[in-house]
C-alpha cells in the first residue's frame, strides 16, 4: 500500500513547477502501477500549449475555470469543477485558465517525474522499472 499527501511531495524533485503551472507528481513509474496520478495547478490568465504524443492523459477539474482547445479542431470547451477531459487521441491542445485551474491528472504509459514539455509541448516516453518493493 502507498500513501502519500502532497505535504510529502512539496519541495522535492516530484514538485515541477514552469512558468504557467505547477505539477506534484504523486504516483510516478517506479511506483509500478502502470500509471502516474499528478495534482497540476495551472495560473489564472496563462495559456499552456501541449501535445502528449506518447502519452494518454485524463484531466479531472477540481477547482477553477478554463477554457481547452482542440488545436487540431478549433473545438473549445469551457472546464469548470466536476468536468474532465480525455486527450484519447493524442490530441494538441492549448489550456487558457480563466482563474488558477486545479486538475487532478492521470498518465499512461506513467510518467516518471522528471519529464518537462519540449518546443512542441511533448514530454519524451522515459521509461523506469519499479522500485523494489513498489
Amino acid at each position: 500500500m502507498i500513501v502519500r499527501s502532497l505535504a510529502d511531495i512539496d519541495g522535492t524533485e516530484a514538485d515541477v513547477r514552469a512558468e504557467t503551472w505547477r505539477s506534484r507528481r504523486i504516483v510516478l513509474a517506479r511506483d509500478g502501477v502502470g500509471f502516474s496520478f499528478h495534482e497540476t495547478v495551472l495560473y489564472a490568465g496563462t495559456e499552456t500549449s501541449m501535445w502528449y504524443a506518447n502519452h494518454i492523459e485524463l484531466v479531472h477539474c477540481i477547482e477553477g475555470e478554463a477554457e481547452v482547445t482542440n488545436d487540431e479542431t478549433g473545438e473549445t470547451h469551457l472546464i469548470t469543477p466536476g468536468t474532465l477531459y480525455l486527450l484519447n487521441g493524442h490530441e494538441h491542445h492549448t489550456v487558457r485558465p480563466k482563474t488558477d485551474f486545479r486538475v487532478l491528472c492521470v498518465f499512461n504509459p506513467p510518467v516518471t517525474g522528471r519529464e518537462v514539455h519540449d518546443e512542441n509541448g511533448v514530454y519524451p516516453l522515459i521509461t523506469e522499472e519499479p522500485a523494489t518493493g513498489a
